[in-house]
């Protein structure tokens, strides 16, 4: 019982700092909003075309609502439920094969 009242909180929780941090209310999903270094860079690479595209259309869209000091409407945000992580595992993907690679030179 403990157990599942622990991860309703977590969950209701999570929820609660999703929409506080307010990238979705532009439209924008988790892994828009990474840091690009290379290894984000590379896991872009690594996506097919039309997640790209659609992934600066979203960009675009919250530079472009951004700048008019204005947000989407409600029905329009970006759900919890409904964002899921898209590029996330194909970084930590790209970050094992890089730690690998530099193991593997140090090592030969």
């Amino acid at each position: 019982m403990a157990l599942r009242t622990t991860a309703v909180l977590c969950n209701s929780l999570s929820k609660w700092a999703y929409n506080l941090s307010g990238f979705n209310k532009y439209g924008l999903h988790r892994d828009d909003c990474l840091y690009e270094n290379e290894d984000v860079q590379e896991a872009l690479r690594r996506l097919p075309a039309h997640v790209v595209d659609e992934r600066n259309f979203r960009m675009i869209r919250a530079i472009q609502l951004s700048l008019q000091k204005t947000i989407l409407p409600k029905e329009e945000w970006t759900k919890f439920e409904e964002d899921k992580l898209y590029l996330t595992p194909i970084v930590e993907q790209v970050k094992k094969e890089r730690k690998e690679r530099e193991e593997w030179e140090k090592e030969y």
